[in-house]
C-alpha cells in the first residue's frame, strides 16, 4: 500500500560533479508482499522491504528492512518489531470476499453517517447555516 505522497527512485538521475549529464547509478527497488509505505516516505535505490514491513510517514529509506518491522525517521530505523502471533490481514485478504467487503462498507457507512437523519436534511436545505 502507498500513502499519499510517497517516492520511490531506483536511480540517482545524475552524477554529483557533472550534474547536467543523466548518468548516475541505477540500482532495484523490491516491495515484498503486504508492505506499507506511509504519507511522504522517500524509498531510495537498492533497497528491499521485507514482508508486511510498514514505513512511517515522512521517513527516508537508505538501508534494507527487515519483514515484520516497523521503520520510521531519517534515515528510516526499526522503531517496532511485529506482533507474529498476530494475524496481518492484507488488502488482498480484504478484497477476496465480495460479501464481506459490502459487510465493512455498510458498516463503515453507518458508523460515518449515524448522526444524519431525514430531518437533519430538511432543515439543511430550507434553513441551511454554518452548522448543517
Amino acid at each position: 500500500m502507498f500513502a499519499n505522497g510517497v517516492y520511490i527512485s531506483d536511480s540517482d538521475w545524475h552524477g554529483i560533479y557533472d550534474r547536467a549529464l543523466p548518468v548516475g547509478k541505477s540500482s532495484q527497488v523490491v516491495l515484498e508482499d503486504n508492505v506499507w509505505i506511509g504519507d511522504s516516505a522517500i524509498v531510495n535505490k537498492g533497497v528491499t522491504i521485507g514482508k508486511n514491513s510498514i514505513v512511517g510517514a515522512g521517513s527516508v529509506v537508505v538501508k534494507d528492512v527487515p519483514k515484520n518491522v516497523i521503520v520510521a525517521g531519517n534515515p528510516a530505523k526499526i522503531v517496532k518489531e511485529l506482533d507474529q502471533n498476530e494475524k496481518i490481514i492484507s488488502r488482498e485478504d480484504m478484497f477476496s470476499s465480495p460479501q464481506e467487503l459490502d459487510a465493512l462498507y455498510l458498516k463503515i457507512d453507518q458508523i460515518s453517517l449515524k448522526e444524519n437523519s431525514f430531518l437533519g436534511w430538511l432543515k439543511s436545505k430550507f434553513l441551511p447555516n454554518k452548522k448543517n
